[in-house]
């Protein structure tokens, strides 16, 4: 059974609440608070709750809750004030100092009970959750020692510099080809299919985390074999229809080898997220021939690039849980921003038959 500590200078007080909590728990008894603390210091591990009255002589209610405090007593048993109180203040000071809740004289035989057992229930479960939040943190920070120290040991190692060299030659490529493209559609039709490319290359972190992830070895072969989404580019076209006149022609080029293409305009992932996604073999050219290499090209709208942007930032970043309100209203942005991209490409399909 569990230990309570009742501490009242009032013999019948204590009298009585050994009367009611007895059938349920082992109750100890302290006539003032110096016995309190006394008591407390000897069986810490024993109390699951204390029942402390406030006014006592030698040391007052106020008095025994300060010194847990310093011991940080507090933290590990719950505090139920007995008194005839009434005032705001009190209880407010009480609970400021971290009072779980409050029995108010004359007792009432259900209402201590019921007090007594929901304040050590929600105590026990509040105390599980920290130390099991405690657990999950030491467990990352390990996790991310080790991936700290496998990427300083990729970035050390001679074979994945030059790997991502390749990487990044192949993201130069591929640049250079679009940005081709946009000047020939400069010439002929007179504007740009896109406005900006943004590439970047995976960190040797995110690389030792998705090869563990997913279970590949964290070897150079790996990396080349396993993912293809080291070297990435976005593309940010004004229209949804130059996504797919650019993302076409592109394709047709008869060194570009098409691997994989994820459409998630014509359809959005559950969140909204929209996105045409291609993985393509580019060449590159090197001392000893030519070599393929994997790249992740994503296009999108500025519409849908700013949408998504913004909504990794909220949820991600900031470790917003995924509540049913925020999916709602980012679903529903995303829904208002794809009519307003087919909205504008039709005002200017009106200027440019205009002008014809």
């Amino acid at each position: 059974m569990e230990k309570i500590l009742v501490v009242d200078d009032a013999e019948l007080n204590r009298e009585l609440l050994c009367y009611i909590l007895n059938n349920d728990y082992i109750v100890e008894t302290a006539a003032d608070g110096e016995e309190a603390l006394e008591r407390l210091s000897e069986h810490l591990n024993e109390i699951s709750a204390i029942l402390l009255d406030l006014r006592m002589p030698k040391l007052d209610g106020f008095a025994v809750i300060s010194r847990m405090k310093q011991h940080d007593w507090m933290k590990r048993i719950p505090v139920l004030v007995i008194s005839s109180e009434d005032a705001v203040e009190i209880e407010t000071r009480c609970l400021e100092l971290g009072v779980s809740d409050f029995i108010h004289k004359p007792f009432e035989s259900s209402i201590v009970k019921n007090r007594v057992r929901n304040t050590i229930e929600l105590f026990t479960c509040k105390n599980q959750l920290e130390q099991t939040v405690e657990e999950q943190a030491e467990t990352l920070k390990r996790q991310y020692k080790i991936i700290q120290m496998q990427a300083e040991r990729l970035r050390e190692s001679k074979s994945f510099n030059r790997l991502m060299a390749e990487y990044r030659a192949a993201i130069a490529e591929v640049e250079t080809k679009l940005k081709v493209l946009n000047e020939e559609f400069s010439q002929e039709y007179n504007r740009n299919p896109f406005e900006s490319i943004k590439s970047r290359l995976k960190s040797p972190e995110s690389i030792y985390e998705k090869l563990e992830r997913k279970e590949f070895p964290v070897t150079v072969e790996s990396i080349r074999e396993n993912l293809a989404d080291v070297a990435g580019l976005r593309v940010i076209c004004s229209f949804p229809d130059d996504i797919y006149h650019l993302a076409e022609l592109f394709c047709q080029q008869d060194d570009i080898i098409l691997v994989r293409r994820k459409d998630y305009i014509e359809n959005p992932k559950p969140n909204g997220y929209r996105s045409l996604h291609l993985i393509l073999n580019v060449p590159i050219f090197l001392s000893e021939g030519k070599k393929y290499m994997k790249v992740e090209v994503q296009f999108r709208t500025i519409a849908m690039d700013f949408w998504a942007s913004l909504e990794h930032k909220l949820k991600y970043k900031k470790n917003v849980k995924e509540t049913d309100e925020i999916v709602a209203q980012l679903k529903n942005c995303a829904d208002s921003i794809e009519k307003l991209d087919y909205q504008m490409q039709e005002i200017r399909d009106k200027i440019y038959h205009t002008r014809e």
